[in-house]
This record gives structure tokens, C-alpha cells and sequence, in this order.
């Protein structure tokens, strides 16, 4: 979607966005307009910005240029209406409360919340109403901050790690109930480093690296700019030394004797590899997936975003 389409009435718009660090740029002229109702996932290696930036927009931290709004509003002002609801990694939970007693908690703080009831089961978790935070789980615990983050019955969601410590059963049901909670028309930001959620259930990716913004557009788009191939076959053990000159490897992971080589020109490196290890066998070639995208393009330099 392009920007000046979305711009008025925008749920999220950053503009000319910074924040320094004494000599780290921690985001480095960041642009970003997000659309009411849209689903959108913000990726990015340790230190590329994300959490900077997600602090920013709730008003945790102020920029050093630049400007923040969350529905044409400041940050703070957005918070205070109830309008933010998150769910960082980092929250704690009052050990002495029960589940119940803490998502009430945090309900009286708003003035049109969401009904406690509703807000556990929308987290799926109404069967702990009554557990103390130090009898929870980890994958627990994360539901409880998803809840926190519903009560206020926010227009804007936003979710640092949601699913960690969650098990892949509990993980399934998590986003179930964000798909519930975003058929309602309201908007998600989500950091996630698991690609494969993002791939699924984001409806835009946004790819930082090193304080600044390197892909922007849907799984689609972004897998395209990063371009390549992937060729998959079964090499000898000690293939590793020839795999490293093929002509267009830019990447490679050997493992049980079966590779995976990144290539920019699959069809120069296939013939090179064939006439190196003619016993290569079981070959595959496939499109570059999400989570060799964001290899690519986390390690490289890149000026290019998607729209």
C-alpha cells in the first residue's frame, strides 16, 4: 500500500525518526505510515532498531528528531486513551495477585476497558482466572501479558516476542485469538524472531538493519528483493571447500552431508556443481524463502524498499 494513500487517518506514521546512542545510531531516519486494520511485522538482527523504535512509539523514549503519532496523536496522549495496548517481553507480573486481580488491575487504570471476563477469554487463559503469577508458566505468563494488553481495548496492538517460551501448541492458539481480535478492524505490530510467524500472519513485513528500514512490503515483495535461489542436494562430507568457490554462492550451510547453498545465479552455480561433485544427488532448487530474505538482506547494505 502506498504511503500517501494511507497517511491520513493513519494508525502509525514515523517521520524522519532518530534516536542516538553517543556514537550508536540506534534508528537512523526511520519513515514509516501504518494503516488502521493492517497486520504488520517488524523484523530485524539484535541491535537493528526494532526495540527502539516500538519504544518510541509508546512513548517510553523521545526521539532525538523526527516525530511520532498514533492516530494523529502523541504517543503519550495515545497511551493515556487507552488507544496502545502492549505486551513487551520484559513486563513484569505482581506475584502476590491473581490472574484475574492483575488484568482488573489494569483495567481501572482506563476509563472504557475491555470486561475483565473478556479479556481472559480472549487470551484463552479463563482457566487461570484464579492462579497466583508464581504458579504460571512461561508460555503462561505470555498470555497474561496478551490479556493485560486487550483490557484496555486498544485501536493499536503492539507485541514485542508475544509467542516466547510458548510451546508450539500454545503458539497456535495464541494467534487464533489475534486473528479474532483483528477481524475486528484493529491494528498489530509485532517483532517476532520466529520468520515462520511473520510468513503466516503478517500481512506486511518490515525489515530494519542497523537503525534503518531495508525492506518494506508483503512476504511476497520482500522475498523477491531479496532475489536468489536456493539449491538443496546430498554432497559428499568433505564438500564444504567446493561449495565455498561455486560461481553466485552467497551462502551456504552444509549439515549430515546435505547442503543448502544461497545463489544469485542458480543455473551457473548448479552446472558448477555438477561438474565438481558429478555424484551430487537428490538436487532441489527453490525461491528464496522469508527467513533467506532476511539473511540476505540483514547482511548486506541496501538502500532499495519495497512499497
Amino acid at each position: 500500500m502506498r504511503e500517501q494513500d494511507i497517511t491520513a487517518g493513519a494508525a502509525v506514521r514515523l517521520s524522519g525518526l532518530r534516536k542516538h546512542y553517543g556514537d550508536v545510531h540506534a534508528v537512523d531516519g526511520v519513515n514509516l505510515t501504518i494503516a488502521p486494520g493492517e497486520v504488520v511485522a517488524l523484523l530485524g538482527p539484535n541491535g537493528a532498531g526494532k526495540s527502539t523504535t516500538v519504544d518510541m512509539i509508546l512513548g517510553l523514549s523521545v526521539p532525538d528528531s523526527g516525530t511520532v503519532t498514533v492516530f494523529g496523536r502523541e504517543p503519550g496522549d495515545a497511551v493515556g486513551d487507552g488507544m496502545i495496548g502492549a505486551m513487551l517481553q520484559g513486563g513484569a507480573l505482581v506475584e502476590d495477585l491473581t490472574v484475574a486481580e492483575t488484568v482488573g488491575m489494569v483495567a481501572a487504570l482506563h476509563r472504557e476497558p475491555m470486561p475483565v471476563r473478556e479479556a481472559l477469554r480472549r487470551a484463552g487463559i479463563e482457566d487461570l482466572a484464579n492462579r497466583r503469577s508464581t504458579r504460571l508458566s512461561g508460555g503462561q505468563k505470555q498470555r497474561v501479558r496478551f490479556a493485560v494488553a486487550l483490557v484496555s481495548d486498544p485501536d493499536l496492538l503492539i507485541l514485542d516476542e508475544p509467542t516466547a517460551a510458548m510451546d508450539v501448541g500454545t503458539r497456535r492458539e495464541f494467534w487464533k485469538s489475534m486473528y479474532e481480535y483483528t477481524n475486528t478492524g484493529r491494528t498489530v505490530l509485532f517483532a517476532t524472531h520466529y520468520l515462520e510467524e511473520a510468513e503466516e500472519f503478517a500481512d506486511r513485513v518490515v525489515l530494519m538493519r542497523s537503525g534503518r528500514i531495508v525492506a518494506d512490503g508483503s512476504v511476497a515483495q520482500v522475498r523477491a528483493l531479496a532475489g536468489g535461489r536456493t539449491i538443496r542436494a546430498v554432497v559428499p562430507a568433505a564438500a564444504e571447500p567446493v561449495i565455498e568457490g561455486l560461481p553466485a554462492v552467497t551462502g551456504f550451510e552444509l549439515r549430515g552431508g546435505r547442503a543448502a547453498i544461497s545463489s544469485s545465479d542458480s543455473d551457473a552455480t548448479l552446472r558448477a556443481l555438477l561438474a565438481e561433485i558429478p555424484g551430487a544427488r537428490d538436487i532441489e532448487i527453490s525461491a528464496v524463502g522469508l527467513e533467506g530474505a532476511f539473511l540476505s538482506l540483514t547482511t548486506k547494505a541496501t538502500e532499495e524498499t519495497v512499497r
